[in-house]
């Protein structure tokens, strides 16, 4: 009965769904974990306050990747273009006239339900889906300059400009995936150079007129020559190393108390903490699988849109994991990227969902076309009987 539910509504590649399901589990857990404390001092000693919150969320956006499923992701090649005009917009009243928050206006005020919305979650998205169409439908003509890599280059450099402003990491982040999809697009070096080129551009404006220019010279100044870590990277590796093999035990963080942001930034180091270096080395594990599985699916897809799709947000996700975990670890300069689907978040989470739900639609389409074509043989052959 149950397996015949999941077959019915959890379509596309069923091992992506059991790792965001165990995603989802832990998310909750750790979060719970590390907001304890925080809920205690700013909600009257309501600790369940933000679980509360944090658990809609979770089930907010596995609906939206259970609805994203549902559509034939070949729709999202025209949805993308629109959301790419609605982002600019966004982009440039954020930076503008958004919420601030940490010293940047990355975030928008939406009214009436008076809850925040960051436009860089969504211009991200639909700059990857229009690559992939861009680069798909522009497939014979890859190598004319401009018919087919000037207008990506244009909105490449437009969206990760416009993101800079406010979040270099993401801009950043966005930048690279930008890349591998044109070098997985068949993009000749030269053209890859180009948009290096356009990069490096946008990234001199945003270090010289953006909000976290700044902050971001800081950082990696300090990761390069500080004799002694910033606080929050001090004590996130003080959890790591407390933690060891097996944790201390769910619940039992020590770190959260004193390291900032441990819901967000660097709740891996919370999970290291209470699950040990076993619990640690599985989530990357799991994150390298969903990759595979992404790039297996992308590898799959008969259309030149679907494999592109499904690379670059699998890819986009991924990256941001690592880089998330490599921040935690002290391998990379403190940047403020989330942990997918685990860290404590509003859009981020919801658009996490999201990109996961198309990475299953292609995957659902490239399976339900594989049955097609085994059915029309089946009648083929008792027809011939």
């Amino acid at each position: 009965m149950i397996r015949e539910w999941i077959n019915r509504n959890l379509k596309g590649d069923p091992i992506i769904w059991g790792i965001v399901i165990v995603f989802s589990v832990m998310s909750v857990l750790v979060v719970y974990s590390a907001t304890g404390t925080l809920a205690y001092k700013n909600m009257g000693g309501n600790t369940e306050h933000y679980l509360l919150r944090h658990t809609f969320l979770v089930l907010l956006s596995l609906a939206a990747m259970w609805a994203a499923h549902q559509v034939d992701y070949r729709y999202y090649a025209k949805i993308s273009k629109f959301a790419l005009w609605i982002s600019v917009p966004l982009l440039i009243f954020s930076w503008q006239f958004g919420t601030s928050l940490n010293e940047a206006s990355r975030w928008l005020t939406i009214p009436v339900i008076n809850k925040t919305f960051q436009p860089s979650d969504l211009a991200k998205l639909a700059l990857i889906t229009q690559l992939a169409s861009m680069l798909a439908r522009r497939q014979q003509i890859i190598d004319d300059f401009k018919e087919s890599l000037f207008p990506i280059l244009v909105w490449s450099g437009l969206i990760i400009g416009l993101i800079a402003m406010t979040d270099m990491s993401t801009a950043g982040l966005l930048l690279v995936t930008a890349m591998l999809m044109l070098f997985i697009g068949r993009v000749p070096i030269k053209h890859l150079l180009m948009l290096t080129f356009v990069g490096m551009v946008v990234v001199a404006i945003a270090f010289s007129i953006g909000q976290r220019g700044e902050t971001a010279v800081s950082r990696i100044t300090t990761y390069l020559n500080a004799e002694e870590p910033p606080f929050q990277a001090k004590q996130a590796y003080i959890a790591i190393a407390t933690g060891g093999i097996t944790g201390k035990g769910p619940g039992n963080s020590v770190r959260r108390n004193f390291l900032p942001h441990s819901y967000s930034d660097f709740i891996f180091a919370i999970i290291v903490e209470e699950y040990g270096i076993l619990g640690g080395a599985a989530i990357i594990i799991l994150y390298l699988a969903l990759l595979y599985r992404g790039m297996l699916t992308a590898t799959k897809s008969d259309r030149a849109f679907g494999g592109l799709l499904a690379a670059g947000l699998s890819l986009a996700l991924a990256l941001q994991a690592m880089v998330n975990i490599g921040v935690t670890v002290g391998l990379l300069p403190i940047t403020g990227l989330p942990l997918p689907f685990i860290s404590m978040g509003g859009t981020s989470l919801l658009f996490t969902g999201i990109s996961l739900g198309i990475i299953l639609s292609v995957s659902r389409g490239e399976i339900e076309e594989i049955g097609s074509k085994k059915r029309n043989e089946l009648r083929k052959v008792a027809s011939a009987a």
